[in-house]
């Protein structure tokens, strides 16, 4: 059984920064990359961040607009995927997701993403 469950989200000011966690169990070891989405009130899921999972170099991927505010990172050994989100602002407002993907390329697309956790919500206040 494979799961995915994040934590870190809250309610945070403008300017400032939550870190997400996202622990994988499971058959974790046919895992390719995994991606962080978001999905704002009203507004479809958007792809935020995706690393690597295997490989011993790390590679990341990043919308435009979280350049330079948002790092993902990974601990194999615990399993886990960060999301460090610095410089927050109102617009960031949504609940975060984790997914895991057993296929390369398209790690921007959600129909690529084979699990996918639960959610946590993240708000920042104006």
């Amino acid at each position: 059984q494979v799961q995915l469950v994040e934590s870190g989200g809250g309610l945070v000011q403008a300017g400032g920064s939550l870190r997400l966690s996202c622990a994988a169990s499971g058959r974790t070891f046919n895992y390719y990359a995994m991606g962080w989405f978001r999905q704002a009130p009203g507004k479809e899921r958007e792809f935020v961040a995706a690393i690597n999972w295997s490989s011993r170099t790390t590679y990341s991927y990043y919308a435009d607009s979280m350049k330079g505010r948002f790092t993902i990172s990974r601990d194999n050994a615990k399993k886990t995927v960060y999301l460090q989100m610095n410089s927050l602002k109102p617009e960031d407002t949504a609940v975060y997701s984790c997914a895991a993907k057993t296929s390369s390329s398209d790690y921007e697309k959600e129909a690529s993403y084979d699990y996918w956790g639960q959610g946590t919500q993240v708000t920042v206040s104006s």
